[in-house]
């Protein structure tokens, strides 16, 4: 499929580009296509401390509702605004205008840990 490697990945779909010390996040491609027209995305407010493996909000679609998780620990320092009116900017933009979230990373390392580009298109091609 030919993810974006400048990123690391979760297995729930979740994309993190870590540049300097914050941390952009958002939902591939594969996933936005999966929901088909997403109609609502639920963020956490500017200030709320996630852990890594936790739940940061919702997206909606016609076709489900689900779960977004984080796989760093930090503070959400950032919430795209846009989603509030163009939620399909995810459908239509998922790895650039459609972010989500950005966080100030509270352990880089734990970006390491998430999955390589190589290896989150090895999982959806499966």
């Amino acid at each position: 499929m030919g993810v974006p490697t400048d990123r690391r990945y979760l297995k729930s779909h979740e994309w993190h580009k870590l540049e300097g010390g914050l941390c952009t996040i958002g939902i591939t491609k594969f996933a936005a296509d999966e929901l088909t027209d997403i109609t609502y995305v639920s963020l956490p407010k500017v200030g709320k401390e996630i852990l890594a493996g936790q739940t940061f909000g919702e997206v909606e679609s016609v076709k489900a509702t689900s779960d977004l998780y984080c796989g760093v620990s930090g503070v959400v320092v950032e919430v795209n605004a846009a989603l509030g009116d163009a939620p399909e900017l995810v459908n239509s933009d998922p790895f650039n205008a459609g972010w989500m979230i950005k966080i100030k990373v509270a352990d880089p390392s734990q970006y390491d840990r998430l999955l390589s580009a190589a290896d989150y298109d090895r999982q959806i091609d499966a």
